[in-house]
């Protein structure tokens, strides 16, 4: 390698030593911010980690705590939906959106799913998507000492253990890379969205004259189907569809 390149290098590691120190000090400030019960500060530190250092679960976590204890519900389950779609896995963070969720004026009720699916989602969302990326790899690599073990064993008890066990492990890098797959795409598509304004009518067709459907209040989760020029036709929970002004969400 040459100087040059060496010393590239240097910068580089000594840069990127210097951004996480700095990370860490902003995170320690909204965290004393946040103990002395100055959530307005919190907020704003919080928020200018996520801008400078990347999405972060814990910090959009910690973010939705600081809006919730300042009262300010909406931004709260922003949050504690992105850290979820981070991190599905964690129990504290679906438990805080729960609670949050409670604070809401629309109870929308979700229309109810087959058994086996709400099986598979509750599965999927043991791990997140890095996580199931591991599990594949490792498999993988298992899966590949028992097509060995199968092939090239003179012994029929090792050969059989090469095979079953082969057959498990083929089933798990299946679903893994599935379940995987569907996190990535829930985190690259982002289709849901909180309503950002105390109230706003729902329309029949992407115009202030359509017909109004219903009204939806602040904090209450949506689902974007398609847009159109401003307007985005939306899915409730429910099933209830129509359509509303892209100014009045906030995408997750």
């Amino acid at each position: 390698m040459t100087t040059i390149k060496k010393l590239i290098l240097l910068l580089f590691i000594q840069g990127f030593g210097f951004c996480l120190i700095a990370q860490e000090e902003k995170i320690k400030e909204a965290e004393t911010a946040y103990t002395s019960e100055d959530y307005i500060k919190a907020i704003e530190i919080y928020e200018d980690v996520l801008l400078n250092y990347g999405d972060s679960y814990e910090v959009y976590y910690n973010l939705g705590n600081a809006y919730y204890k300042s009262g300010k519900i909406a931004p709260a389950i922003l949050n504690y939906e992105r850290a979820l779609l981070i991190n599905p896995s964690d129990g504290d963070i679906r438990f805080n959106l729960e609670m949050a969720k409670l604070k809401a004026v629309d109870k929308i009720e979700p229309i109810g799913e087959f058994f086996l699916i709400k099986w598979f989602r509750s599965v999927q969302n043991i791990f997140s998507v890095d996580t199931w990326a591991a599990v594949g790899i490792t498999c993988f690599i298992l899966f590949i000492g028992c097509l060995v073990l199968f092939f090239f064993s003179k012994w029929m008890r090792l050969k059989k253990i090469g095979f079953y066990l082969g057959c498990v492990l083929l089933v798990m890098i299946i679903f893994s890379n599935i379940f995987a797959y569907n996190q990535k795409k829930a985190l690259v598509d982002r289709n849901g969205a909180i309503v950002f304004v105390p109230t706003v009518t729902i329309k029949s067709s992407p115009d202030t004259s359509g017909t109004d459907l219903f009204v939806l209040h602040e904090g209450t989760k949506i689902f974007i189907k398609s847009s159109l020029g401003e307007w985005n036709e939306i899915e409730l929970e429910d099933g209830n569809v129509g359509w509303i002004h892209q100014k009045n969400i906030e995408k997750i």
